[in-house]
């Protein structure tokens, strides 16, 4: 992160504008809005811009700029197309330690203006480091169809009775879920549908009822298989609202990343022969920390309930009248699958598709190998790296071709994505001419003989 975003209150402080053209009225608006009384110097400044000083309350100076036109500002612009001038000015700010802004040039630049969608009191700003300025403007106009101007009233709303609810609830945590659930529901609703006095009245109410969340809840939720696109809203939406958060080897730290920042994160991942912490702890845990009234997210890489432990966990957490939640994710096989253009199924190759655990214990296993070599069926690996000699073996014995089609897919759907085809008679010396590691998927069956033609993520990621 080259530049950290920080919301200044400028209100009343003497900002000076060096410029007097049409790019220093457009930054100089932002400054009145936010009410910085202007400075503005320049041998010659727009009507526009002297109606807008005028209006702050500031000063305009019909002359060139010089050092001590900073004295007693608290930022400055420098808005010309002179160049040398505008790194004189970067150059003299910088030395007295004051943030200074030079329109187009981000390297002599302490500070940058974003993007902004103002939905006041709610304020959103997005900014690309000055490296592509119309793209955080295209971003910006997403968002602004996105986020109803009704936002800023809600946020006005939660700030007439912010001091209400503090008082009522000392712990951060209650009043945390307090709020989540007004932005959430009903009272939220009334006021972004225009009912303002509604919702005034229903938030009254609640606050006289003090109905605060004080019993935790955990959300199962599904992180797929890598790739950060491939999470659902609901997903995101509760990741982004919870206390803690706890965490598998197979979660990507891109979709890490999307957790809400101050949450805390317990690493509980588990590889062969190496388990972090063991199930029944983590199930412990999920309990011990929603009746402590947190919100928690234990998310899975893939779908909780395939291969994901989903099950015995939300068992523990019935048990105890724990309330909880499943948010499903898209598991590897179908996410590794498409992202390597081998389709599971296929009216001409493969009428179904079966998911098996290839995980082996005590180096035995007691798959149902003859249901496994059933014809027009596709079949899909889960950790079956390590025991994949004995799997190839055994699906042999039991009858399917050596010739078979197969795939190894590592790391699918991330940028690290790598596929390697073959046959299950080489797909152990595949496995050991290019070194590939866990996490990969083993898919066999005809349909890896459409790879060729319906591949498409390594040439769209080459593309990038």
């Amino acid at each position: 992160m080259e530049f950290l975003p920080l919301f200044h209150n400028l209100r009343g402080s003497r900002v000076l504008v060096v410029g007097g053209g049409e790019i220093a009225l457009r930054k100089s608006r932002l400054l009145a809005d936010a009410g910085a009384v202007l400075r503005v110097i320049a041998p010659q400044i727009e009507p526009q811009l002297c109606e807008l000083v005028n209006s702050s309350g500031g000063e305009q100076i019909l002359r060139g700029y010089v050092e001590s036109d900073l004295d007693g500002c608290v930022l400055i612009i420098a808005a010309t197309d002179d160049e040398p001038l505008n790194a004189q000015v970067s150059a003299d700010a910088h030395r007295r330690c004051v943030p200074v802004n030079v329109v187009d040039a981000p390297a002599l630049c302490s500070v940058i203006f974003p993007a902004i969608v103002d939905r006041s009191p709610l304020v959103i700003a997005i900014s690309s480091g000055g490296d592509a300025p119309v793209l955080a403007r295209l971003i910006r106009a997403k968002i602004e169809t996105w986020i109803p101007s009704t936002y800023g009233q809600l946020a006005g709303l939660a700030a007439r009775f912010r001091t209400q609810v503090k008082g009522l609830f000392p712990d951060v945590q209650q009043r945390r879920g307090f709020w989540e659930d007004v932005f959430q529901g009903p009272i939220a609703d009334r006021q972004l549908a225009g009912q303002g006095g509604e919702a005034e009245r229903l938030l009254q109410a609640k606050i006289n009822g003090k109905a605060a969340i004080t019993t935790g809840e955990v959300y199962l939720v599904g992180a797929g298989p890598g790739d950060p696109d491939l999470l659902t809203f609901r997903a995101l939406r509760l990741m982004q609202q919870a206390d803690v958060v706890l965490y598998d080897r197979l979660v990507a730290p891109a979709i890490l990343e999307l957790c809400r920042r101050d949450a805390e994160r317990v690493y509980v991942g588990k590889r062969r022969a190496d388990h972090a912490v063991p199930q029944d702890q983590i199930n412990q845990q999920l309990v011990d920390l929603a009746k402590q009234g947190k919100r928690v997210v234990r998310l899975k890489g893939g779908d909780p309930f395939i291969f994901g432990r989903g099950g015995e966990e939300i068992e523990e957490l019935a048990a105890h009248g724990i309330p909880f939640q499943v948010v499903p994710g898209i598991t590897a096989a179908s996410g590794c699958a498409a992202y390597a253009g081998i389709p599971l199924t296929h009216r001409d190759y493969a009428q179904s598709v079966r998911f098996v655990t290839g995980h082996l214990k005590d180096g035995t296993s007691n798959l149902p190998w003859d249901d496994l070599v059933a014809p027009a069926q596709t079949l899909v690996f889960y950790m079956g790296l390590i025991g994949l000699p004995i799997i190839c073996e055994q699906l042999i014995k039991h009858g399917r071709s050596a010739d078979t089609p197969a795939a190894l897919i590592q790391q699918g759907t991330t940028s690290n994505q790598r596929v390697f085809t073959g046959t299950l008679a080489d797909l152990p010396t595949l496995v050991a001419e290019h070194e590939v590691h866990a996490p990969t998927l083993v898919i066999v069956g005809e349909v890896v003989l459409l790879r060729e033609k319906l591949a498409w993520f390594e040439g769209a990621q080459s593309q990038v």
